[in-house]
């Protein structure tokens, strides 16, 4: 035990009584057979169950190209990259993973990092702080890793309410027109899955001198003739100056990136300590990655599939009056607005009903919002949705939920608890 070891289980004692102490299912995914997957419990026992909450949006992590290309650039080179980009690191597929992500956004370079959360902190941050004087401006329901590289900055910021332009211009219109401006926002937010209005965002950048910051994340590879997120499907690229992305869940594997010109690109590349002081991303990974890139630049079978699984599955649980919000994305909440209501349901369909949704509690969404939120692929066939709708309705009833119209004005990420008040 170490000496403050009362300090740590006081803290993890809070949590539980809040209703916030996380637990993780031990699952083992089985190639060929998502979404459905294996449950190891503490006693040993498993069983089978289905995941409805994933962020493999598009089943490609279990692509067979993708497997291929990641098992045969392992045999050829070995599993790891031996070293950061500047010291042996830099190695080919990681070169062509980053010429493939430059193509899919219609920019001049890219720059992949280990994760999406550090692409979007060291992307940010390194970007604010090389700006003299910058402003930040950050929508409110931004996700932890953009909050993270604006503090990390220590630019000047100042947050606008979601997705309001009025509020946004104002505040740039407040400050004086030759002041660097960097604007940071996502195209879907992940929690309550609606979308920014780019356009408006790009327009007023552009009135008041602003560079733009996107983050694609929860929209790569699904929206767009070949997947470059909603900014490509809207006609958008070239009015975006950064657009950010993950490899870790449309694409189906690990990492993050940014895009953008070539000047940028490099000056972070140079100066971020985030892409500096860590290990690269392994040959194989990468190879798997443009793999999976390349296969959606091309078919669009995985997201047709996707959107009709979506509809069908938003189609029934609103035809069962469940609390399902409405959305334009292919993420869907279930309002439930209490935590230890929340995570009782989240138990009550693993152990009844073999069905996986984890529970959305605070500090992702904000106290009296909790959730479950159910992402459809194209591999949840119209058995698994009506399976889903059908343990929903049991387990609402069991518990006495609520069952009606969401509350979509109660809804909201809360990810702006990390300290992001300011000017």
């Amino acid at each position: 035990m170490s000496k403050f070891d009362h300090v740590f289980s006081e803290a993890l004692d809070a949590l539980h009584t809040e209703q916030r102490y996380r637990v993780f299912a031990d699952l083992e995914r089985r190639a060929g057979e998502f979404p459905t997957a294996i449950l190891r419990e503490p006693d040993g026992s498993s069983r089978d169950i289905t995941i409805w909450c994933s962020n493999d949006y598009l089943g490609m992590g279990q692509h067979a190209d993708v497997i291929t290309a990641m098992q045969e650039t392992a045999a050829r080179t070995g599993v790891g990259a031996g070293g950061t980009r500047n010291i042996s690191g830099t190695n080919h597929p990681l070169i062509e993973l980053e010429a493939e992500l430059a193509d899919l956004h219609g920019k001049e370079a890219a720059l992949v990092f280990t994760s999406g959360y550090v692409s979007n902190l060291a992307g940010i941050s390194t970007i604010a702080r090389l700006l003299p004087d910058v402003v930040v401006l950050s929508d409110q329901l931004n996700h932890a890793s953009m909050i993270d590289g604006v503090n990390t900055s220590r630019a000047t910021k100042q947050i606008f309410r979601h997705n309001d332009m009025a509020h946004l211009e104002e505040l740039l219109a407040a400050l004086p027109l030759e002041r660097p401006k960097l604007i940071v926002f996502e195209s879907v937010y992940s929690m309550d899955g609606d979308i920014a209005p780019i356009a408006e965002i790009a327009a007023l950048a552009d009135k008041y001198n602003a560079l733009t910051y996107l983050d694609e994340v929860h929209a790569v590879g699904m929206y767009g003739p070949r997947g470059g997120g909603i900014a490509e499907r809207e006609g958008l690229l070239d009015q975006i100056d950064v657009i950010e992305g993950t490899l870790a869940k449309a694409f189906g594997t690990l990492g993050g990136y940014i895009t953008g010109s070539k000047v940028l690109i490099d000056a972070v590349r140079s100066y971020a300590p985030g892409f500096i002081f860590t290990t690269a991303l392994p040959p194989p990974v990468a190879a798997a990655a443009t793999t999976a890139i390349r296969h959606l630049k091309a078919s669009s079978v995985e997201r047709e599939g996707q959107q009709r699984a979506v509809a069908a599955t938003h189609s029934r649980l609103l035809e069962s009056q469940l609390p399902v919000m409405d959305t334009e994305t292919h993420i869907l909440p279930i309002m439930i607005g209490d935590a230890e209501k929340c995570k009782a349901a989240s138990d009550r369909l693993l152990a009844k009903h073999n069905i996986y949704i984890q529970p959305i509690n605070y500090p992702t969404v904000p106290k009296g919002t909790e959730r479950l939120r159910i992402t459809p692929t194209p591999l949840h066939d119209a058995a698994a949705i009506e399976h889903l709708a059908e343990a929903l309705i049991e387990t609402w009833a069991h518990l006495g939920l609520a069952f009606g119209e969401a509350d979509r004005a109660a809804s909201g990420r809360a990810a702006n608890i990390f300290a992001v008040s300011g000017g």
